[in-house]
């Protein structure tokens, strides 16, 4: 037996949550950050647990804007009385906070007890190494099996077609956006993006595409397969100002005087457009109050996604960790109004489109705060550096040693008409949450 099976045959529900998470990194030789795309391994242990989720269930992928959708559909569903099964990623304090029930992280007894589970059934088919992402999607499902549930709402953790998620067939499927991200998985054009991303339609169930061009090869997958297809400016869209917005679908349908959404940015329109496209294709199966969607709209919970702090300097915290997701907080940040100085603190994984990301942000940073994030395939701050010097993007450059202390310098030098944004990873953002939460 190897050191890791002995471990593994003394772990127990009762085990602690960090105990069990160690284990879920020594299952496949490439621990918590490691990717490896296929479903062969997660449906053996799914059919060893016999999971057959009984309630609707909606599936949600995209490059960007899967988060912010998901926390929409949450929302409603929870506002017009459903038990709703919410399971998203990566995390950015807990893990619990990726497997959510009726919009609450669930227990760590729980989460140990649905781990308990999926251990015993990979053991069973022979075990299985599944990935990190792979055993918490089978536990999550396991967790949301014993609550009764009558809705579940699924992010896509990468792609699509191949990804842990895609196990579980939808009920309705949604494509957000299509954009660079993951090339060395994916694809390194929309085209072969897009046909991944399609992976999660399913024949004769709406499937909603929210990217306003999407590309041809999404298109062809969903008429190839016989996906009810639902496009942004064809079937459903949205108008607006700052005020209030409408949304329309299909048949003349139109729903007035919505508020902003709570989620702030030009781009949660678009998603928030999204999640209504989907409460109007399940609306026999799930119906929900026009209150409800009002009220879900504004009240969605998902922190840093452009999360604006009180007080001065003004702090912003994003998760923005491409050139898409970047480009919109590069407009978000515009839209803010005039601040003497704008401070960046920057940490990056090594494999994201670095100099593409940091691009948009040209000439509009004084200072760049470039940290090491030291975490599996994270980048040094001197490659953040050579990228900025590289593209000529403007500012003066500070290297620092991590997150925590490229903020700490950001507090030291910002004057209070100063703005100090943090982004490019979920790590960067979550070391600074963890450090304002600790004090320090």
């Amino acid at each position: 037996m190897s050191g890791t099976e002995g471990e593994t045959a003394s772990l127990s529900p009762a085990a602690s949550l960090q105990v069990w998470l160690a284990h879920l990194e020594s299952l496949h030789p490439r621990g918590q950050g490691g990717i490896e795309l296929g479903l062969e391994r997660v449906l053996r242990v799914k059919d060893e647990l016999r999971q057959h989720p009984e309630c609707p269930v909606i599936t949600v992928g995209g490059t960007n804007g899967k988060g912010s959708t998901c926390a929409y559909l949450e929302a409603i569903y929870s506002l017009a009385g459903f038990r709703v099964g919410c399971y998203t990623s990566p995390h950015l304090l807990d893990y619990n906070e990726r497997v959510r029930i009726d919009r609450r992280p669930i227990s760590d007894d729980a989460l140990c007890e649905a781990f308990g589970k999926v251990e015993a059934a990979r053991q069973a088919a022979g075990q299985v190494p599944l990935t990190y992402f792979e055993f918490g999607t089978l536990a999550a499902m396991e967790a949301f099996r014993s609550q009764a549930l009558e809705v579940l709402i699924l992010e896509v953790g990468l792609g699509g077609r191949l990804d842990a998620v895609n196990a579980y067939a939808s009920d309705c499927a949604v494509v957000t956006g299509i954009a660079l991200d993951h090339t060395d998985w994916l694809g390194t054009t929309r085209t072969s993006i897009g046909f991944e991303k399609a992976g999660i339609f399913r024949a004769g169930k709406p499937a909603v595409c929210a990217d306003p061009d999407p590309p041809q090869s999404l298109l062809a997958q969903a008429a190839a397969i016989g996906a009810d297809l639902h496009l942004l400016g064809r079937d459903f869209g949205y108008f607006g100002d700052r005020l209030q917005w409408t949304f329309w679908g299909r048949a003349g349908l139109r729903r007035g005087g919505l508020a902003n959404p709570g989620l702030r940015g030009a781009c949660q329109l678009r998603n928030a457009a999204a999640a209504l496209a989907v409460v109007e294709v399940l609306r026999q199966r799930l119906p929900v109050s026009m209150q409800a969607t009002r009220l879900g709209l504004i009240d969605p919970h998902l922190p840093g996604r452009f999360q604006v702090l009180p007080g001065q300097p003004a702090i912003v915290l994003d998760v923005a960790h491409n050139p898409q997701a970047v480009s919109g907080l590069a407009e978000n940040l515009a839209d803010m109004g005039f601040f003497a100085r704008t401070i960046a603190v920057v940490g990056m994984l090594a494999d994201k489109d670095i100099a593409g990301s940091l691009a948009p942000l040209a000439g509009k940073v004084a200072l760049w705060l470039l940290a090491d994030l030291d975490v599996p395939r994270g980048a040094s701050s001197s490659l953040l550096e050579a990228a900025i010097k590289a593209a000529d993007l403007g500012g003066e450059v500070e290297c620092l040693a991590s997150p925590v202390q490229a903020f700490e310098r950001s507090a030291e030098l910002a004057g209070e008409n100063d703005r100090i944004v943090v982004f490019g990873s979920f790590y960067t953002v979550a070391a600074v949450m963890r450090s304002m939460q600790s004090g320090r």
